[in-house]
């Protein structure tokens, strides 16, 4: 069962016109949630940056529909028995159908489409325990990447070609200096401290690196949030990249070569330790 305009109905008989601007401009916004036991992880945070993708794309999005998404996730959680265990919760919302095609926004009153599923999760423990490898792309991605947009099409360029290499993720290096992961953030351990890209147009505004932050914060480490080039990523004592999905992944390979002795760190393992409490305390996991 799926959500899709204020509708609850099967996934085949879910459709969506061909005119639709997400798929004739990629004019719309997404966001994905972690499903703890049937609890939405950092809601309010991952509202708030809906809200503000809404907002920046102005997309003609009523404040209430918004503060009913927790219920359509609740009932598309009961409705597909992904109540227990663990799952994520998909929203898509775009500007809506209008005929004919024009690069202007449609009339106003135009509907948007708001989709929604929900989908089982099997946590990646070997990938957590072991490390990952990761190659690195150019970042050709647009100058929002603050926005969590549907326009996702260098993402999944660059991630097809970390794909290719028997790689995990493909890490994003702009005119030299490291970004983010193709649907990750990038963060890196130097002398016990934690370094990582600041907020800014160049990266996404992530939910779980605000709460990792604030994990290494609460365990005693230093944060420092300065860009570091690709060379000095491939110096670090540690590196790992973190997501809604990928939590704390340990990177223990860049391009061929070894991060920090090819192997996890104690910075990373803490961190990730820290992060498990923090999803499966319930203390961020609201709206059951």
């Amino acid at each position: 069962m799926v959500y899709l305009n204020g509708d609850f109905l099967p996934l085949e008989d879910a459709k969506i016109p061909v005119l639709d601007r997400g798929f004739v401009f990629g004019d719309g916004v997404y966001e994905v949630w972690r499903v703890v036991e049937g609890g939405l992880f950092e809601h309010a945070r991952h509202e708030r940056r809906l809200r503000r993708g809404i907002q920046a794309l102005a997309l003609d999005v009523p404040s209430k529909d918004v503060d009913a998404l927790a219920g359509v996730a609740a009932r598309l959680l009961e409705a597909n028995e992904l109540e227990q265990g663990e799952a994520t919760f998909y929203l898509e919302i775009t500007r809506g159908a209008a005929y004919p095609r024009t690069h202007h926004f449609p009339p106003r009153g135009t509907r948007p489409t708001v989709f929604a599923y929900v989908s089982r999760f099997d946590v990646p423990h070997a990938a957590r325990a072991a490390g990952v490898k990761a190659i690195t792309q150019d970042d050709v991605r647009w100058l929002h990447c603050d926005i969590k947009t549907v326009q996702l099409l260098p993402n999944a360029m660059a991630k097809q070609q970390a794909h290719a290499a028997g790689a995990f993720e493909a890490i994003f290096v702009r005119d030299g200096v490291v970004t983010e992961g193709t649907h990750t953030s990038v963060l890196g351990v130097k002398n016990g401290e934690l370094r990582t890209h600041p907020l800014s147009p160049l990266i996404l505004p992530s939910v779980t690196r605000e709460v990792v932050i604030e994990v290494a914060r609460a365990q005693g480490i230093t944060v420092r949030e300065q860009p570091f080039s690709k060379t000095e990523m491939l110096q670090l004592d540690e590196l790992f990249i973190s997501g809604t999905t990928t939590d704390v992944t340990p990177v223990v390979e860049v391009d061929g070569q070894a991060i920090g002795g090819g192997k996890p760190g104690p910075v990373s393992l803490a961190l990730y330790s820290g992060l498990q409490q923090r999803l499966y305390s319930g203390s961020a996991v609201a709206h059951r």
